[in-house]
């Protein structure tokens, strides 16, 4: 049942409740034009984003413009959008943060023109919370992103204009990435799929090397499995990184599978009973499809989860100190909110934990790839509690009682950041209150191939339900 607060931007027009691979098709087929499916998409954009505020910079008319240039690639005159945390050339970057300046980018960065290679039409900038550093999106900048399931909820973070638009059907894709959840976080929230891509699969975040473990990872959000699956394949057309095993186009399941089963966040510490309830569900969905399930333990410890934080607020620290260097000339460090500052002191007070925490968050990948030696994939909720309201971790909670929720909130995602190898996000459950709830499917390093194909046949059996279908 989809709630009256709802927001839905399908109508009665040339995108309709299609995807990316079938609105691509059309155009090929000259059913219709890209023209008409951008501006369909600006239309169904000038519609819900008063009530979603998922835009920080449209850019319709250059889109109108792109429209009427021939593309070529998979989604050839698709419309989408681009995440506000890499550069469009024209368009300002501004990293959710009010400490920027609205200067217009010189040129796009490397993964968008990758993104954009696709043939992909950019209809803007979406909002994330300030450069990315939280698991919601309500940046003071511009304020909150509503969940189009239901308003005054978070769509996550921080892909979560991306994810907002894709939900409600505005577009069919955008570009999300994800540092420690990124993608599969507003994947959940707002009932999409999400796949975090093994380190390396698609061009990096730029900067992203100068992390002492390499966490930043670029990608998509989609309505459907074969979206995902068809972005993949041919971006692999644009760059193939030779040290990974190449994924191909996936159009089918795949082989019976040996999946490990987990829920709890620690040995006393049971996830929500929703996202218990969801990911369980799904275990028993891939038994009945004829996969070996087994229950196993978590893959992590609370020493994990602390190390990582601590990684993660060593990026806070960098881009208050050295943003100007960084970030932009004119950065205004005294613009931040207090999330970001709050980070950078957390680092400066446990500067002397951060070698050994770095030195086990790298020991972790090993640790990780040894949980693949007898199981083909892992399985676990994507988020450990519904998607919260607003305010719940939002920019006005003081830095601990923030800090201390997302830690809550999001448990089981950091994993694959910091080992690097891919896991995907799928909308296979809802709350008590009719929220979305994603289970996450977790495969070794490089083998992406393997959760696209588990995915296809679970979206086959067990369709999810959608605010556009």
């Amino acid at each position: 049942m989809i709630h009256a607060a709802a927001v839905m931007g399908v109508c009665d027009d040339v995108l309709g409740k299609a995807d990316a691979v079938e609105i691509s098709r059309r155009i090929r087929a000259k059913e219709i034009h890209a023209r008409e499916a951008v501006e369909a998409a600006i239309l169904r954009a000038q519609r819900v984003n008063p009530l979603l505020n998922a835009i920080a910079t449209p850019l319709f008319d250059s889109a109108r413009k792109e429209a009427e240039i021939p593309h070529a690639g998979a989604f050839a005159g698709v419309p989408s959008f681009v995440k506000d945390i890499d550069a469009v050339a024209g368009s300002p970057v501004l990293f959710g943060s009010r400490g920027l300046l609205r200067e217009p980018a010189p040129e796009s960065s490397p993964f968008v023109r990758q993104f954009l290679s696709l043939g992909l039409i950019n209809l803007g900038k979406t909002t994330t919370p300030e450069f990315g550093l939280t698991g919601t999106t309500e940046a003071l900048l511009h304020g909150p992103t509503h969940n189009p399931w239901r308003q005054g909820f978070s769509p996550g973070g921080s892909s979560g204009g991306s994810a907002a638009l894709v939900a409600a059907g505005v577009v069919p894709i955008a570009h999300a990435n994800d540092g420690g959840g990124s993608i599969r976080i507003p994947a959940s929230c707002c009932g999409l799929v999400g796949l975090k891509p093994s380190r390396g699969r698609l061009v990096e975040i730029e900067g992203s090397a100068l992390l002492p473990v390499k966490i930043l990872h670029q990608g998509m959000l989609s309505r459907s499995v074969r979206d995902t699956a068809v972005f993949y394949h041919a971006a692999e057309k644009y760059y193939r990184n030779p040290n990974l095993p190449e994924i191909g186009l996936v159009t089918r399941p795949g082989r019976r599978l040996k999946i490990g089963f987990f829920s709890e966040i620690g040995e006393h510490t049971p996830a929500h009973p929703d996202c218990v309830a969801a990911a369980n569900d799904a275990a028993k969905l891939c038994e009945g499809l004829g996969h070996s399930v087994e229950r196993v333990s978590p893959p992590f410890d609370e020493r994990f989860h602390e190390d990582f934080f601590l990684l993660w607020a060593l990026i806070g620290f960098v881009i208050t100190r050295f943003g100007r260097q960084l970030v932009h000339p004119r950065f205004d460090r005294t613009k931040v909110e207090e999330f970001t500052e709050g980070l950078a002191q957390y680092f400066k007070e446990n500067v002397r934990e951060a070698p050994a925490a770095i030195w086990r968050l790298r020991r972790f990948a090993h640790h990780y790839a040894r949980g693949f030696e007898n199981y083909d994939v892992l399985v676990n909720p994507t988020v450990a509690m519904p998607p919260p309201e607003h305010g719940y971790i939002g920019p006005h909670v003081p830095f601990e009682t923030a800090l201390e929720r997302l830690k809550w909130f999001i448990p089981f995602t950091q994993m694959q950041n910091v080992s690097g190898g891919p896991a995907i996000s799928l909308p296979l459950g809802r709350s008590q209150n009719g929220l979305p709830l994603g289970v996450q499917f977790a495969s070794p390093m490089g083998d992406e191939r393997t959760l696209l194909e588990l995915a296809l046949e679970i979206e086959a059996a067990a369709p999810w339900p959608s605010l556009v279908c």
